[in-house]
């Protein structure tokens, strides 16, 4: 084809698979035994992560084991990191030279440094003496050495930009805005080394935890065969569809998200098969990219895994993983629907061809894949009945018949599979294209679904830890690994039983070396943002940030918003995305919550965490850098800049979405019922729909460029029904504020009462403002006021207030007002709720607007005699 050129060729297969091993996993494979010694740590990595995660773990580990298993986790990924990547393109990669031994071997024991002399740090109170500070030092180089060579070096600048701040802080040569008073290097190496508040924080527990387990899961699924067979289905269900090998591979990718965290592994795992058949139907090499790219990133929005940053924010935001992924899942769901309905409408724009020669109704499709997914759901929810029966009748044996019985199922969706042949991989450059029969290929992988049902049921339902959740999952995996092949060839009546269990241990050898390789990078990664989230409690530079980000946005929130924006793409250039989420939420979620406040927006802290981690996958998209482009131009052959452009033209709704539920939380799902919830899916699928056809210039036929701004206008309605209505009716009225007792006397229970509350800072002596929601409790005004913890003193007609109690409702919000200050913290304004009508009568004039503009196309496609 023209785009072939030798400079735009696709990849072969074994350069795709050395492109995703340099990206994930190392570029380095030695042979003979240094890669048999290899790959024996690596399986040592995993299966010490699995025993940690294991309800075993107390009584197989010392206690001081599991106190620093952070150390240890950190000691095998340094370890690994520069035995598996190369220091540079030169550098060999069939040995490992003895500079990257020494290396490796001496960033290992330094990781180690604080479970080694566990007992000297406990005796000097946790402070780094001489000799502390001089093996920390080389640890942090040593770290951001490996940093560099497994994240590129963008990682390591930045925290050694910040690890200078540290040092350097009180030089004349930093702004005076951000200058502080520096620390020693003593000091500075006890706090990122030897404490809990640098290398070795929350996000390196997280991984250490968490993250593991996951992505071991998600590399032993894969090597059972649960990838192939989930693309073959998307494949079967939708390849027929016009633009169905691109609808397929944006289903295919989002199954293949729930198992893999990379969004470079999904694009070359997915798009080696997806990318030809879209270009055969007539994509560009460049738009057909585009879609495997935007499909595959957006993999990691996609709970219940979505890489490291939902375990992640459980730690940061302090709610529980459920909460999580709920207040995760609608945004991601639109995203995926409105990534589907771009696809149909580039192929419906350019009357694509369809493949093979099935017709399939496209409500019967749709159907039948909403079908699945309910049904999926409800067996998720729904077996908590047999299993809360069994436990009742079995008592303290239920956990053994449990396990019998999860076999029993398990050995008989493998005799259904073992009905079918197994799945082999199609050749998309085949001159006949035959599309797999979801009828007939269905069986071959139901038993895929048993771990990830055993997986859901522990978070969801039993809300288990998300390790342990993650560990019975992986133990059922473990299992199906290993007797996969050989009972299909018993209940085939093979004579193969033997060899088919001696592949079954290699598949499960291999995946723990999978799963362990894959963990290289992010185990440096969260270790590396450990330094520059513990540079931003040592230095307290969080406070400088939020007066800078005030200053530059001049208190406008939507100006910062975007300015959060920018900095998570840019610092995602060359970051990975746990990373920058970690990098850029230290820094910035805490700003925006306050400075919303003091906008009168009250802005939930998992709103906040949801939108950086939104910009941060994005930066996988966009160019110059974005990998996950570059990785779907290699297989396409398309040009790598225009294909990051275009992916990110395709995933517009994906910046759009972080914007629209920080104002409207209704979309997180947050303080909603079941019956909202339903309404608000339905009325967001909408809106992201018509969202994407006024972007796209396409919704019946060809839009006009009014008719566009309209749908982007109706758009907008549905999904800020609040907007509209508020100035329709405004949902408060003024009260004055030494009349707050009274209106908080006549509120009703459950209402809301918002405070603006002015006086002095504590630190700059400035007049500042913040907002309070005071949620209306029971009792008279006087017990309300006592239940909200604000000291009210009446004074010249003024509200005054004196600090509240410590660990009062609002003690900590309240915290940065000087109280004894000359000026006094008083109260600004209230503003007390109103009557007014349901937001969501907005929906009508909205919808019937939308009619409108469909009435207008249809009837301008009747007069062109263009067919519906």
């Amino acid at each position: 084809m023209a785009d072939q050129t030798p400079k735009n060729r696709p990849l072969t297969e074994e350069e795709l698979q050395d492109l995703v091993a340099s990206s994930d996993a190392g570029a380095r494979d030695p042979a003979g035994g240094v890669g048999t010694l290899l790959a024996v740590v690596a399986v040592v990595w995993s299966l010490f992560q699995v025993l940690l995660a294991s309800p075993l773990a107390n009584y197989v580990f010392p206690g001081d084991v599991i106190n620093n298993s952070r150390q240890i986790h950190l000691a095998f990924a340094v370890f690994l990191a520069f035995m598996a990547y190369p220091a540079f393109k030169s550098s060999p990669r069939a040995y490992i030279p003895m500079a990257d031994w020494f290396l490796g071997l001496v960033g290992a024991f330094i990781a180690m440094y604080g479970f080694v002399f566990y007992q000297k740090i406990v005796d000097a109170g946790g402070l780094a003496d001489d000799m502390d500070k001089w093996f920390a030092l080389a640890g942090l180089l040593i770290l951001f050495e490996g940093a560099r060579r497994a994240l590129g070096p963008a990682m390591a600048i930045i925290a050694t930009i910040f690890l200078g701040y540290v040092f350097f802080g009180s030089s004349e040569l930093v702004p005076d805005v951000i200058r502080w008073k520096g620390a020693s290097l003593k000091k500075a190496m006890s706090h990122m080394w030897i404490t809990s508040e640098g290398v070795f924080g929350i996000a390196l527990g997280v991984s250490t935890k968490f993250v593991f387990l996951f992505v071991l899961f998600g590399a032993l699924l894969d090597k059972a065969g649960a990838g192939n067979y989930f693309i073959k289905m998307a494949f079967g269900a939708l390849g027929h569809l016009k633009g169905g090998p691109a609808k397929a591979a944006v289903v295919g990718s989002a199954a293949t998200g729930l198992i893999s965290g990379s969004s470079i592994a999904n694009v070359v795992t997915t798009g080696t098969f997806t990318i030809p058949l879209m270009k055969r139907v007539g994509f560009s090499s460049e738009k057909a990219g585009a879609v495997e790219v935007a499909s595959s990133v957006n993999g990691q929005i996609m709970p219940p895994v979505m890489g490291a940053a939902a375990f992640l924010m459980v730690e940061y935001v302090g709610i529980s993983y459920v909460e999580v992924i709920t207040h995760a899942f609608l945004p991601a769901t639109i995203s995926y629907i409105a990534l589907v309905y771009i696809v149909h409408l580039e192929a419906v724009k350019n009357n694509m061809p369809t493949l093979g020669n099935r017709v399939v109704s496209m409500g019967k499709t749709i159907g039948g894949m909403m079908a699945f997914f309910i049904g999926f759901a409800a067996l998720c929810y729904g077996v908590q009945f047999p299993v809360g029966w069994v436990a009742a009748a079995a008592g303290d044996a239920a956990g053994l018949v449990m396990a019998v019985l999860i076999f029993g199922g398990y050995a008989a969706l493998l005799y259904l599979a073992s009905t079918v042949p197994d799945l082999e991989p199609d050749d998309p450059n085949a001159a006949e294209v035959e599309l797999p029969v979801v009828g007939e290929i269905y069986k071959s992988g139901l038993y895929f679904l048993l771990p990830i049902v055993v997986l859901v049921y522990f978070l969801m339902i039993e809300q288990k830890s998300p390790g342990l959740s993650a560990f019975w999952a992986t133990m059922l995996l473990f299992v199906i690994l290993l007797t996969q092949r050989p009972l299909k060839s018993i209940f085939r009546g093979e004579n193969e039983t033997v060899n088919a269990f001696k592949q079954g241990v290699g598949d499960l050898i291999q995946g723990l070396i999978d799963g362990a390789r894959n963990m290289i990078g992010i185990g440096l990664a969260t270790a590396t943002a450990g330094v520059i989230v513990g540079t931003v409690t040592l230095t307290g530079v969080g406070q400088v940030m939020a007066d800078l980000v005030e200053f530059l946005s001049g208190g406008n929130l939507i100006l910062m918003l975007v300015m959060v924006g920018l900095l998570s793409l840019i610092l995602g250039m060359g970051l990975p995305t746990t990373a920058n989420y970690i990098v850029v939420s230290s820094l910035m979620a805490g700003v925006v919550v306050e400075l919303g406040a003091q906008s009168g927006l009250i802005v939930p802290l998992i709103a906040v965490h949801l939108f950086v981690f939104y910009f941060g996958i994005m930066a996988d998209v966009t160019p110059p850098v974005g990998l996950a482009s570059f990785a779907a131009a290699a297989v396409s052959g398309g040009d790598a800049i225009k294909t990051g452009f275009v992916a990110f033209f395709y995933s517009l709704r994906t910046v759009a979405l972080p914007f629209v539920f920080i104002f409207n939380t209704d979309l997180l799902l947050i303080d909603v019922t079941w019956a909202q919830g339903i309404l608000v899916f339905v009325t967001a699928s909408i809106a992201i729909l018509v969202f994407t056809a006024g972007t796209m210039g396409w919704f019946l036929t060809k839009s006009r460029i009014y008719e566009s701004i309209a749908l982007i206008l109706v758009a907008f309605v549905l999904f800020r029904p609040d907007f509209v209505m508020d100035r329709i009716q405004p949902p408060f009225q003024q009260v004055e504020p030494a009349m707050f007792a009274t209106a908080l006397g006549n509120a009703t229970t459950g209402d809301e009462i918002r405070l603006v509350v002015s006086g002095p800072d504590f630190d700059t002596g400035e007049t500042k403002e913040t907002t309070l929601v005071l949620p209306v409790s029971e009792g008279s005004a006087d017990e309300r006021l006592a239940a909200s913890g604000l000291l009210l003193i009446e004074e010249d007609g003024l509200a005054k207030m004196d600090e509240p109690a410590f660990g009062s409702p609002f003690s900590d919000s309240l915290s940065s007002f000087d109280f004894y200050g000359d000026d006094p913290v008083q109260i600004a304004s209230v503003n007390a709720p109103a009557d007014q009508m349901p937001k969501e009568l907005v929906f009508i004039p909205a919808l019937i607007f939308l009619f409108f503009i469909a009435f207008l196309q249809r009837a301008r496609m009747s007069r062109e005699g263009v067919p519906a």
